[in-house]
């Protein structure tokens, strides 16, 4: 059986004595319900309420009792067991599935039938038991921590488009989450409030590992300051080589993409792909087999194949024009240069296309193949035309490309816990780097730019080097870690929304999302509830001393954008109001 639904079962228990003069109980009523859960599917349940026989009264409300067997199967107020909450929170928090998949399985699975706004209903709920649940095992979590020797704070923050920014506090060692909240804004007086929660809630951290951005630093400053210990701020080396790579790199990597938004370079030869791959039809995969016979018997010979090979292989080098961002590792900017990485291919490729245009005896006898060598040697040809300035974007980016790449190579962020000599060999080669820049530095008047580069390496260095040491036996020197869960989050409420861009899901995603990630881990899991098969369990005793009322009832999600300058959901929604700009134009008529 998938379910009972039809079959009436009667929950009948014994009264207790009454609360109060510990007198009997008499019934008060019977009342009939259908409720689900996913241990016994969807039925109808027939439940006996009992009411003080001396109608005394608790709180102005009639002593009354009811079945404890039933109370702990169901959320208080609600027909849907403690089980169903737990499956839908999971399935939307950690799972990231959405509603009409959970939906159907439900229905299919349990017979249990729900709709849509229920389950994200039931969602918004779990996260507030959760919440709930991680406060009251408090002390059990912090006890782990202390037996480990304390805990490093790592902390950071993420959004979307500067909107829903979620700061979370990250327990290094153990991988856990021990708080998040939204601030309207990336401020101090934002963060650090959250940081002296944490520390009340679990102890001081051992270390605090933060990001370069002046709200963080000034938090973390702060906190340290008022603390009774010394607690050391370490700063990240994967933010610090970002912000170096972004100050150095940007504007120059902007102008270049500009430069190749002006001649239109992408669009016109992905038309131009289009075009040869209609002109060639059914046959580009006869003609792809045989281009890749033709390369594998003649090797590296400076001359095209003629006929059908010879415009798969024309079309090909566009494609692989348009396939620039392989030359990256997808670490994004600034590790990733994806249009200094498009500007070598394109000059590489106009290097070969003169080639096989003039490879003796004679060019492409085939008249497509020679046209079509000659229109994509025509798109290319405004980059060595220096229209708009390509050569000079390129020297200088290039330049300042190679400084970053001597500066990233020094830190050695490929090696993820390297140990303490290691550490003092890239602490010493990054001192040797800043003392080779000093030298190299040129003179007032002269390679202005590359002084100006060179200046802004060593600024940053002189500014953030004191927090750039000390992590070794302490604190990984990265919030990597921190960052693959926002990494994590986000993918996932892609897949559920369908949506790439996340600006209206993080102003509404609660703060609590980044806490249902703690339940991938095994030992967050045990301490909390002993497994996640006893988390309805877990959930229930939250209620029982309050059985009339859910804690999810009127629980308050806390507003964090009356105070920040940006244009919220909200705000956009009020200013939008005809009856609003009808306000501020009566008001101007009267001026």
């Amino acid at each position: 059986m998938q379910a009972l639904s039809g079959v009436p079962l009667s929950v009948r228990e014994p009264p207790q004595a009454c609360a109060v003069c510990d007198g009997d109980m008499n019934v008060q009523k019977t009342i009939r319900r259908t409720v689900r859960t996913l241990t016994h599917g969807s039925f109808q349940a027939q439940e006996t309420i009992y009411v003080c026989a001396s109608r005394c009264q608790k709180q102005n409300h009639l002593v009354t009792a009811r079945s404890s067997s039933l109370a702990q199967l169901l959320v208080p107020h609600c027909t849907v067991g403690y089980d169903v909450l737990v499956y839908v929170g999971c399935q939307r928090f950690l799972h990231y599935r959405q509603r009409e998949e959970m939906r159907t399985d439900l229905e299919k699975r349990y017979g249990i039938v729900l709709s849509t706004g229920e389950i994200s209903a039931l969602g918004c709920r779990f996260l507030v038991y959760l919440k709930a649940l991680h406060k009251k095992r408090a002390p059990a979590l912090r006890a782990a921590l202390e037996a480990d020797g304390g805990w490093p704070l790592h902390i950071d923050a993420t959004g979307e488009d500067g909107r829903g920014t979620l700061v979370t506090a990250w327990a290094g060692w153990r991988n856990w989450v021990l708080s998040a909240w939204k601030a309207p804004t990336e401020r101090a007086e934002f963060i650090l409030p959250g940081i002296e929660r944490v520390a009340a809630d679990f102890g001081a951290p051992c270390a605090i590992v933060r990001d370069l951005g002046r709200a963080m630093t000034e938090a973390a400053a702060q906190y340290v300051q008022s603390s009774k210990k010394p607690i050391p701020v370490l700063a990240c080396h994967q933010h610090f080589l970002s912000d170096i790579g972004k100050d150095l790199l940007e504007e120059g990597h902007h102008q270049l993409r500009d430069g190749f938004r002006q001649i239109r370079l992408l669009p016109r030869l992905r038309a131009f792909v289009r075009q040869q791959g209609s002109h060639l039809g059914e046959s580009i995969g006869m003609g792809r087999e045989a281009l890749d016979h033709w390369l594998a018997a003649k090797g590296r010979t400076p001359a095209l194949p003629k006929g059908v090979e010879g415009i798969v292989a024309v079309r090909s080098m566009a494609q692989w024009l348009l396939d620039y961002h392989a030359d990256g590792r997808g670490l994004g900017f600034p590790f990733d240069l994806a249009w200094l990485d498009l500007s070598a291919r394109c000059l590489h490729l106009l290097a070969a296309l003169r080639t096989f245009l003039r490879t003796p005896p004679a060019p492409p006898a085939d008249a497509q193949v020679r046209k079509a060598l000659e229109t994509l040697e025509r798109m290319l040809r405004p980059i060595e035309k220096d229209q708009p300035p390509f050569l000079l974007l390129l020297q200088a980016l290039s330049k300042r490309a190679d400084l970053f790449h001597r500066l990233r190579a020094v830190l050695r962020l490929e090696e993820k816990n390297p140990t303490a000599k290691k550490l003092d060999q890239i602490r010493a080669a990054l001192q040797g780097l800043k003392a080779s820049l000093r030298r190299k530095r040129p003179e007032p008047g002269r390679a202005k730019d590359t002084r100006e580069a060179i200046d802004l390496i060593l600024k940053h260095l002189d500014r953030h080097g004191p927090y750039l040491w000390g992590h070794a036996r302490l604190v990984a020197r990265t919030n990597n870690g921190l960052e693959s869960l926002f990494h994590t989050i986000k993918h996932g409420e892609r897949r559920r929304s369908g949506r790439k861009i996340l600006t209206q899901d993080f102003e509404i995603l609660p703060p609590a999302a980044a806490l249902a990630t703690n339940l991938h881990h095994a030992d967050y899991v045990s301490l909390v509830c002993g497994s996640l098969d006893r988390l309805p369990e877990a959930f229930a005793a939250l209620d029982a001393p309050h059985r009339s009322r859910s804690i999810a009832v009127g629980a308050k999600q806390s507003s964090t954008t009356v105070e920040t300058a940006s244009l919220s959901t909200i705000d956009k929604l009020f200013v939008r109001r005809q009856i609003f700009e009808d306000y501020i134009l009566d008001a101007a008529k009267c001026a």
